[in-house]
């Protein structure tokens, strides 16, 4: 199968390319830069030239594929006040639709991406993959609405939602929290720290990914979890260890000047399964876990 691939030079992206490559799949990558260019020749995969505002690039990448891999998102939201996440989040709505007019009245999958919380029915359970709330107030919930939405004209649409996804480099938004750990000099937790976040390492995502296009069913959701939920506590205190800062339990008030807009995510309990995913797919991660990772860090020099 010819896949054309979204954030095919990111975090997820880079390590999907060698998984889709070495299961027989041929790639066309798209980046915007140069060095980008360079890094998916050097892997095997074909460049397509574009961004995520240029949607006639992206029709035109997808109209040339056997399938698509939506992983691109753009992380400027993710700067000092979160105040683009909304934008951020159109901007993606935008791209599925776009990538979804070339995919209309066939079979060729169309995967895209979301967040694991979407599938959070009911406070403190598992989020899981057969619930959707289309009214849930985190914005990233248009990348969902968008893939119904191209759905009902005829695109073979599926989902991977994701939760902390980390190696021994990046750690989702545990990334965050050790910057601001290393900047205030104390890595922190909110009142007893037992909220949970789920998390799966980066290869065990992309094989996901590519099970979840060559089973191409519509409709489907797939949760790509290892661990059900790592408690907030225990991430601090491996910070705290790796960076030689101590460890404190703030209060909501607290939270917010310690944290900054990761202080919205901080406190929050998001566990979710992937039972259903495993059963489906036949997906059983391997990886280490986020504790693991994180452990093995290099937390001093380059």
């Amino acid at each position: 199968m010819r896949v054309f691939l979204t954030g095919a030079t990111g975090f997820i992206g880079s390590t999907i390319v060698p998984e889709l490559i070495n299961a027989g799949h041929q790639v066309l990558g798209l980046t915007r830069s140069d060095a980008g260019a360079q890094s998916l020749t050097a892997a095997g995969a074909e460049v397509h030239r574009g961004n995520l505002e240029d949607l006639e690039t992206l029709r035109s990448g997808a109209a040339k594929s056997d399938g698509v891999i939506h992983c691109a998102f753009d992380h400027s939201a993710f700067g000092s006040d979160f105040s683009k996440f909304v934008e951020v989040c159109e901007k993606d709505k935008r791209a599925i639709e776009a990538l979804g007019d070339a995919l209309r009245e066939s079979d060729r999958p169309l995967v895209i991406t979301s967040g694991t919380g979407m599938g959070n029915a009911v406070p403190g359970q598992p989020a899981t993959e057969d619930y959707f709330d289309p009214n849930h107030p985190n914005p990233r919930k248009g990348s969902e609405v968008a893939g119904a939405s191209v759905a009902k004209r005829g695109v073979n649409a599926s989902v991977v939602r994701l939760p902390q996804v980390h190696d021994t480099v990046k750690q989702g938004l545990i990334t965050y929290a050790v910057r601001v750990a290393r900047e205030k000099g104390a890595s922190a937790y909110i009142g007893e720290g037992l909220n949970r976040w789920p998390a799966a390492h980066v290869l065990d995502v992309a094989h996901l990914y590519r099970l979840a296009l060559e089973r191409h069913e519509a409709g489907s959701r797939y949760n790509a979890v290892a661990e059900e939920g790592v408690s907030m506590r225990e991430i601090a205190e491996v910070i705290g260890r790796g960076l030689k800062v101590p460890v404190v339990s703030l209060s909501q008030e607290e939270a917010q000047a310690h944290f900054g807009w990761l202080a919205m995510f901080a406190g929050v309990d998001m566990p979710a399964s992937s039972a259903i995913t495993q059963q489906r797919l036949g997906w059983h991660p391997t990886g280490p876990g986020l504790i693991a990772d994180l452990e093995q860090m290099r937390w001093f020099g380059a």
